[in-house]
């Protein structure tokens, strides 16, 4: 097939997957999970009599504008106000969002079909309640001219700020206090996402991460609609919009008392965004002297199918090791640490969506798209030196039209990612047992159930 005809395929078959549906089936239940044999997915001296329920109550934090009516009526839902468009707003909500099991299944149930590898019983997802709790001022904040002309902030405004701060972090430590484990999982999505979809793939990662985090997702006004290459245009743009949102929503969550880790997995161009947000944190420590990992508390890093150019994430990663006078605060000789846990890369050759990114960018290669052999051996050693980084490749079938989202769609690769940030278990361990093919690289035996 002729590069544009194959350009026009997926063009076709992505504007058809953009459209929105009001409701979706629960993952598949992940390799480990799966009976004969499975663990169990709710460890049950935490799972209380108040924690036993089907629905999920997530915290969302969100640039996104409210939905317009026309955007609510193309969702097929019906909310109000509060449920968000793909509009960009300039100020940060935060909120609850529910996420409602259905057919309307007991505790019971969804437990029991939570560990079949063959469900007999239909799970869906459906949105409920959206509840924005608060919301910062609109940016720029208000400044104003003190003595002498020196430039002030509102005091105003700061005292809104400060209100909003306060919310936010009261809710996280609500839930903290009701939280297993004193950490905060966040996941931020990728392109042709509504708030719903973000909603639900949050979801299905908290519940079969046995709910024991605060689960929570920072949703962006990524495109989900209208002309592709216009639309993928304006999400890229809408990704570089929402860095300073994301970043300052991670220093609020980390920051919060209680917080005693943080769990950040991103997909898709989400990768693009968070990278930055996390290199731009680690950079404010690094100018004030102090450790990165000790002010932001994050135990693991994942990138999920990352929507990036090769040369621009290894310069996001590496680029600071290469410019000395950036950190003349630290001793000489000493790097920072940023993660407590790892940076772990999941990638797919198969990969079709990123094969039209790659085309629309004319990239040498997307980082999702990598394959173990596609990093030579000089720069997997470097790699390894610096520690605390792997590259996962799944080099099997397609799980899902796209194979962009095997990290739910694929039971063995949902079951790899629940073992490092459930269990903390490292790559060789029983349970990740994958198979080792350079000094950082990995990739998944083939599945014995699939032909």
């Amino acid at each position: 097939m002729k590069i544009h005809a194959r350009f026009a395929f997926l063009l076709a078959v992505t504007l058809i997957g953009g459209c929105a549906t009001p409701a979706r089936q629960l993952m598949p239940t992940p390799a480990l999970y799966q009976l004969p044999g499975g663990q169990p997915v709710f460890d049950r001296s935490a799972m209380t009599p108040q924690r036993q329920s089907p629905d999920l109550d997530l915290l969302y934090v969100t640039d996104r504008a409210p939905a317009t009516p026309a955007e609510l009526e193309a969702q097929g839902q019906d909310q109000g106000p509060l449920l968000y468009g793909q509009e960009r707003a300039r100020r940060i909500a935060f909120g609850s969002a529910q996420v409602r099991v259905a057919p309307g299944l007991d505790w019971e149930t969804l437990r029991e079909q939570s560990q079949l590898a063959k469900r007999t019983r239909e799970v869906d997802l459906e949105l409920g309640q959206v509840r924005e709790l608060g919301a910062f001022p609109i940016e720029p904040y208000r400044l104003h001219r003190g003595e002498k002309g020196k430039l002030l902030r509102d005091r105003a405004e700061l005292a809104s700020h400060d209100e909003a701060k306060g919310r936010l972090q009261g809710e996280v430590q609500r839930r903290l206090a009701a939280a297993p484990k004193k950490q905060i999982l966040l996941y931020v999505h990728g392109f042709n996402e509504t708030f719903a979809t973000a909603a639900y793939t949050a979801a299905e990662l908290c519940h079969f991460l046995g709910r024991e985090p605060v689960c929570a997702f920072f949703t962006w006004p990524a495109s989900s609609s209208g002309n592709f290459l216009t639309s993928y245009t304006s999400t890229t743009e809408s990704a570089d919009f929402a860095v300073e949102h994301l970043k300052k929503s991670l220093r609020l969550l980390a920051t919060t008392p209680g917080v005693e880790g943080m769990q950040i997995l991103a997909h898709s161009r989400g990768t693009a965004l968070t990278l930055r947000a996390v290199r731009e944190l680690s950079l404010e420590a690094i100018a004030a002297g102090k450790e990165p990992v000790d002010l932001y508390k994050i135990e693991n890093l994942v990138l999920l199918s990352p929507d990036i150019d090769l040369d621009i994430a290894a310069q996001q990663l590496t680029g600071f090791l290469s410019d000395p006078d950036l950190v003349t605060v630290w001793p000489e000789g000493k790097l920072p640490r940023v993660l407590k846990g790892r940076l772990t890369i999941y990638t797919a050759p198969d990969d079709r969506a990123l094969l039209v990114s790659k085309l629309l960018f004319r990239s040498r290669n997307r980082v999702g798209q990598l394959r173990p052999e596609d990093i030579p051996e000089k720069g997997q050693r470097y790699l390894e030196a610096l520690g605390r980084m792997d590259m996962i490749s799944y080099l099997g079938k397609r799980t899902d039209f796209f194979g962009h989202t095997y990290f739910t769609s694929n039971p063995q690769v949902s079951s790899d990612l629940i073992q490092l940030i459930r269990y903390g278990r490292k790559l060789g361990e029983p349970g990740r047992q994958l198979v080792r093919t350079g000094p950082i690289t990995w990739k998944f035996p083939p599945d014995p159930q699939r032909p």
